[in-house]
């Protein structure tokens, strides 16, 4: 029961650091603006493991259909049905998933790992989680906006590439450093 309600605890608190990151935004041309919310999306996988970081982007989800403006200063399942940035908030989703399970699978708490080990899962986890989140941001893009795969990749692919490699940097920093302590506090809380 413990076990429960820290990971519970956990995931409510990965939800509002996704939230909070709405503040955190500049605006591009093509209508999708550069955010830290995918890198806490991320995390919220590579920290929590794909059940509770997957939850934690869900109740993201949630509060923003539900009304709260937190899908980058915007609210309402509209936001995910038509509008260009849909894609990729349900993006966020699968990609903390696919985080969660790229490290829980090759970075088992109980066994000890190099570092070499450790960032080198981190890094490709967070390279995975990229690109579902773009790959699907991308599909949702060029739906809502009638463009196709290649006139949509420019606008919100490339543009993103260099703050992205900075965030997977950022990410494999953060998460080396407080899984062990995550992952301590899950154990004993």
């Amino acid at each position: 029961m413990k076990k429960t309600n820290s990971n519970l605890i956990l995931s409510a608190i990965f939800a509002a650091l996704i939230c909070a990151g709405c503040f955190i935004q500049i605006p591009l041309p093509g209508g999708i603006p550069i955010v830290i919310q995918d890198m806490a999306a991320f995390l919220s996988g590579l920290l929590l493991g794909p059940l509770y970081g997957s939850l934690a982007v869900l109740l993201f989800i949630i509060l923003g259909c539900a009304g709260i403006p937190v899908f980058t200063g915007k609210a309402g399942i509209n936001v995910i049905i038509a509008g260009p940035t849909g894609g990729f908030i349900i993006g966020y989703f699968f990609a903390a998933l696919a985080a969660g399970i790229i490290t829980s699978i090759f970075l088992s708490p109980k066994k000890e790992h190099s570092v070499f080990k450790q960032y080198a899962v981190i890094i490709i986890a967070t390279l995975i989680a990229t690109i579902i989140a773009f790959t699907l941001g991308t599909i949702g893009f060029a739906h809502i906006t009638k463009k196709t795969i290649a006139q949509s990749i420019p606008l919100v692919v490339f543009p993103f590439i260099p703050g992205n490699i900075i965030k997977l940097f950022a990410a494999t920093l953060i998460t080396k450093k407080f899984r062990p302590i995550i992952q301590n506090y899950k154990e004993n809380f």
